[in-house]
């Protein structure tokens, strides 16, 4: 939640270009309060998990929050049982013309596919454009976040050599951006992927700005303020015990991968995981939740205006 004081406080310009969350006080006595609509775009296998994830972190600020869970109209998940679907989720179809504040839209295991190959994809590029226009801020996460990039920029996302597997520092590359208060100068967070976005394609679009970065996996966290979007190719959202699944189900299937980096105490798998990214993974994503309120229209019918 942001500090009130007078705009001609002199702490009010220091901290505004520390990145502190400042209000004058005539923008406070102006503001409304509502709850917040956010969807939640579910492409996961494995809704139930994400569902919680997402929820864990976008409900720990003293918002209201009020989540939508939305599915693709055509596909359907073989991961996730129908009477759940049915129970909670709405699919875009039926979503179209309702408008939100934020919509987070999660990454999907189909990063070795080109992206027109993906059997949602038309209708994928459509929730896209109507984000411009029914959506206030938009979050895409992982292989989300690299589809967006590619329908709004062209960037293309890249094969790696092996995954990239495990818990990896980054660098806080803009202290004073809105979406990382209270970051340190690094921060660890778990990367699990096949594909990467690369730092000099990135470079090239003046339209983006890098807020986080990794000189092992690359870039992770990528503004895009021409479409009131973020994308992060990484995982903050990830459960402690995350990585420990997906490695012990490739393990189970006779898959070749790596011990996840950084992420067992000694490498070691018989070992407990420790979660070093919890914090930064609440602070991430309840920036973006106080941004959204700091910024979005009080009439929601005003969204994309």
């Amino acid at each position: 939640m942001p500090i009130k004081f007078p705009s001609d406080l002199p702490a009010y310009d220091v901290l505004t270009r520390e990145g502190v969350m400042v209000m004058a006080e005539d923008q406070a006595a102006r503001q409304d309060i509502r709850p917040l609509r956010i969807g939640l775009l579910n492409l996961m296998p494995k809704k139930i998990q994400t569902e919680n994830q997402f929820a864990r972190l976008i409900g720990a600020t003293p918002l209201q929050i009020e989540l939508s869970l939305i599915r693709m109209t055509e596909h359907q998940t073989k991961n996730t049982a129908a009477e759940h679907m049915e129970a909670f989720y709405r699919p875009f179809s039926e979503v179209r013309d309702e408008k939100f504040d934020g919509l987070i839209i999660t990454g999907a295991p189909i990063e070795h596919l080109p992206f027109e190959e993906v059997t949602y994809w038309q209708e994928l590029q459509e929730i896209f454009d109507w984000t411009q226009s029914h959506v206030h801020s938009t979050f895409g996460v992982c292989w989300g976040g690299m589809a967006m990039a590619y329908h709004f920029h062209g960037l293309q996302k890249h094969l790696l050599p092996h995954k990239a597997f495990g818990c990896f520092r980054h660098q806080n590359l803009q202290p004073s951006s809105q979406y990382l208060r209270g970051f340190s100068d690094d921060c660890v967070i778990p990367v699990s992927r096949w594909t990467e976005m690369r730092q000099d394609e990135i470079d090239a679009i003046p339209e983006l700005s890098s807020l986080l970065g990794s000189e092992e996996v690359g870039p992770c966290l990528v503004e895009d303020p021409g479409h009131r979007a973020l994308y992060i190719f990484n995982h903050f959202e990830y459960d402690s015990d995350t990585l420990k699944q997906e490695y012990d189900r490739d393990v189970a299937q006779g898959v070749a991968i790596n011990v996840p980096c950084n992420y067992y105490p000694n490498d070691n798998p018989a070992m407990t995981p420790q979660n070093r990214w919890r914090s930064h993974a609440h602070l991430l994503y309840g920036n973006w939740i106080n941004q959204i309120y700091q910024t979005t229209s009080y009439e929601i019918s005003a969204i994309g205006q």
